[in-house]
């Protein structure tokens, strides 16, 4: 990525040259572009929230900005940009990299913000943020024209301050807002709380109270894909050791510990808001001195090979806004590899994916277990 600053090379993570994807786009690219033409100051604290791939702290670091802060909560974000930063020079401790669930700066000079995809998202950082922006701060937003919407700007206007939007260049768009210290915001409404529909299809979960951090797919309801799996899990049990592999808010997980008292149970999510969402849910519910362990991660990645018996994966199919089938691929093959042999991965996707073809490429199989006209439940074993 070319900078008025000097080049940059940047990945995502993990790298896979056959990645058709970039980590920066128009957006990243006008935000930097505005900064340097205006000669804004980048002295003091710079916090940037949602820099998806480091490509904004990367560029900043070689404009010789001052306190570097980027709140994320992707783990496979935070791992392109500590590589990015690695390869562009930076020492370890360069930029502050914290998470969504990390206590914010106490005090921020400039706040970048690259648009979330969830307007959630958008909301709680920047509630929790507030506190931190003074008169002087200066804030810019940036994304993509499909990105921004009234509901983008509102929030803006509505929690820091005065907002107003750039002419577009190359289909991105700037935000910005003008802190204004007597904004009234009210009270962050995250995380969100809510109770399953009576006809939830998982004995014990229905009219159970679930938490949901800001971000969380379908925070605000019961995923209609989750549901359908929720209705066809694998029983009887055992002892087995069992991953919810994109774990989300944790429902699927938790419907197994409840229904199989002796099986071990592991949530997984590259997302932090989700694994403190599961974390919640599962301590709630699954009674007093139930264990199960917690990770945020790439995925099974760091799962020992053969050490589980059976992963259960309701995977996405978008990276931002590119529609991708990538993510699925590697939980399936990253659950290949750390299913022992005779284990199970037991999906759930949208008919049209064609799941089934990627399954028998990395399992050999691929046995449908239950279809409605919108998704299928497919079973893989681990030979």
């Amino acid at each position: 990525m070319t900078t008025s600053w000097g080049d940059v090379t940047l990945t995502r993570h993990p790298e896979d040259p056959r990645d058709p994807l970039r980590a920066w786009d128009a957006a990243d690219e006008y935000l930097l572009n505005h900064l340097a033409e205006t000669g804004t100051g980048l002295s003091g604290t710079v916090a940037v929230l949602g820099d998806r791939w480091g490509a904004l702290v990367t560029a900043l670091h070689a404009a010789g900005a001052g306190e570097l802060v980027q709140i994320s909560d992707s783990y496979l974000g935070r791992e392109a940009t500590r590589a990015n930063l690695a390869r562009a020079g930076a020492a370890p401790d360069a930029v502050r990299l914290l998470t969504t669930q990390d206590p914010p700066p106490e005090r921020i000079d400039v706040l970048l913000v690259r648009v979330p995809k969830s307007l959630a998202l958008l909301e709680d950082q920047l509630h929790r943020l507030a506190p931190a922006v003074h008169a002087e701060t200066v804030i810019v937003g940036t994304g993509m024209v499909k990105e921004i919407h009234t509901s983008t700007l509102t929030l803006f206007e509505r929690i820091l301050g005065p907002t107003r939007t750039s002419l577009a260049v190359k289909k991105a768009r700037l935000i910005h807002t003008t802190p204004d210290p007597a904004a009234a915001p009210g009270p962050n409404p995250w995380p969100y709380r809510y109770a399953l529909p009576a006809d939830t299809p998982a004995p014990g979960l229905a009219g159970r109270t679930v938490v949901n951090q800001a971000g969380v797919f379908c925070a605000d309801r019961l995923d209609i894909g989750t549901r359908f799996l929720l209705g066809h899990l694998p029983h009887g049990l055992g002892h087995a050791r069992v991953a919810d592999l994109g774990c989300g808010n944790g429902v699927v997980g938790l419907a197994v510990a409840l229904a199989e008292p002796d099986a071990e149970l592991l949530f997984t999510d590259e997302s932090y808001q989700a694994v403190a969402s599961a974390e919640e849910n599962f301590r709630t519910h699954a009674g007093e001195g139930r264990k199960a362990e917690f990770a945020v991660g790439d995925g099974l990645a760091d799962v020992p090979a053969g050490s589980l018996d059976l992963v259960l994966n309701n995977p996405p199919f978008h990276s931002h806004q590119a529609t991708t089938d990538r993510t699925a691929r590697r939980m399936f093959a990253d659950a290949r590899r750390a299913l022992r042999p005779g284990g199970e991965l037991w999906v759930v996707g949208n008919r049209h994916l064609g799941y089934h073809v990627t399954l028998r490429r990395i399992f050999g199989n691929s046995e449908l277990v239950a279809s409605d006209p919108k998704f299928v439940v497919l079973r893989a074993v681990s030979r």
